[in-house]
């Protein structure tokens, strides 16, 4: 894994979870949780995209 990937996962932790604290003091905690769940799920899409990578080279290393 890249360096780089890391400290996007990272921006995106940091923004999201100051997005929540705003959104739930002003009171949209519907808001803040949708936030969330997509701060998430943006993650994990890049996280997907990495995972399928290391299959791959598995697949080609022990040439399966």
């Amino acid at each position: 894994m890249e360096v780089d990937m890391i400290f996007k996962i990272a921006a995106i932790g940091i923004i999201v979870a100051i997005l929540n604290v705003l959104l739930v003091r002003s009171g949209r905690e519907e808001q803040a949780l949708l936030t969330t769940i997509a701060g998430l799920i943006v993650a994990l899409m890049m996280i997907i995209t990495q995972i399928g990578d290391l299959f791959t080279s598995i697949k080609n290393i022990f040439g399966l």
